[in-house]
Order: C-alpha cells, then structure tokens, then sequence
C-alpha cells in the first residue's frame, strides 16, 4: 500500500504526493512545449520562491499551451476520445475525478486520489493507457506525454470550485468553444457528466 510520499521532485518541478488528498493535475503533450523555452523561463524566475516559481511557471505554460503549439494530437477527435475515455475508466478504481478538460495539447484534471494510490501511481497509470490507447486510435507511435506534470494540492472549498471553474471554461479562454458545455472533452459537457454519474 503506498499513501502517498509528501514532497519529492523529478527534476522538473517539486510535487506533493499526498495519498486522499484532492489535486488539480495538469500534464502536456511531448512536443507542446520546447525544453529550451521553460529553462529560460525557469531563469527568470530563479529569484521567486519555489511556490511563486511554480505558480508563475504554470501560468506562462498554461498561456503558450493555449496558443496551441505542437502537433496538437489531442486536436483530432479519436484522440481526445481516447484520452476522456481513459480517465473516466479509471474513476472509481485509481481516484475520484471531479473535473477535467482534454485540450488539443494538453489536459486538466482535479481529481481526488484512493487512500491506497499515490499520485505518482494516478499519472503513470493515466498517462501510460491514454499514450497506448491515443497512438491506436490516430496511427501514431512514439512517445505521447511529456514526462512530468504540475499538481498542485486544493486548499479549501473555495479553490475547489475556482479550479473546477478554471478547468471547464478553458475551452472557451482559448476560443475552441463558445460555452463550456458545447466542448465534447470536459466535465461540463452534460453527456460527459451522465457518464460519470452512471460510473459512480
């Protein structure tokens, strides 16, 4: 049984894994964001304190991300599919998932991990069946998700529905859809959230 191993880092970003804990979960495609960007990024930052590194650092991402650079794999409906589906089969099993959104280049997710499943264990899980099941569906191969990933842990009730909020009007922040629940790959989508419902 592993409950969760606190703070430890991959080299990329520090994350707290925290076993029953709810976190909002952001990972990106491989290609959606170059390396030499975020290290020049991280430089710029270096003076900020980790949590306000970290937070700055996401938000820059977020706003390249949105932009739509990459291949944008998840662009293609069997893609983005492929990954909702991977998400929702795993509700229940691995975590309880209370929002999400699949972008063209990247995905969110707030979800609450098992008490006996690490969030290490929630991305290796989630991210290796989406790759498998994303390269099927669109005929590719090769490495899908970039290797790391921001989490960051929800404080109170309220951060819980800003983050929520924040992940279902993405669509429409980055004018793919007009209104949240026109957006086929989110939790605010009512044919998405039928489908949780009946999975709960």
């Amino acid at each position: 049984m592993d409950e969760g191993r606190g703070w430890y880092s991959r080299g990329y970003l520090p994350h707290i894994d925290s076993a029953g804990r709810t976190q909002f979960l952001t990972w990106r495609l491989d290609d959606a964001l170059p390396a030499h960007v975020v290290q020049k990024w991280k430089l710029e930052l270096g003076i900020l304190t980790d949590e306000k590194k970290k937070a700055e650092l996401m938000r820059r991402i977020e706003a390249y991300c949105d932009a739509g650079h990459g291949s944008c794999v998840l662009k293609d409906p069997r893609a983005a599919r492929a990954a909702q589906d991977v998400l929702l089969r795993l509700h229940i099993d691995l975590y309880k998932l209370h929002a999400w959104v699949i972008m063209p280049n990247h995905v969110h997710a707030l979800l609450t991990p098992n008490v006996d499943v690490s969030l290490a264990e929630v991305l290796k899980r989630v991210k290796g069946a989406s790759s498998r099941e994303v390269n099927l569906a669109v005929k590719r191969s090769g490495q899908l998700w970039e290797a790391d990933y921001f989490d960051r842990l929800i404080r109170n009730p309220e951060h819980y529905r800003a983050v929520a909020n924040y992940i279902e009007w993405n669509p429409v922040k980055a004018k793919l859809a007009p209104d949240p629940k026109l957006w086929a790959w989110s939790s605010a989508n009512p044919e998405n959230q039928r489908r949780l419902e009946e999975k709960s």
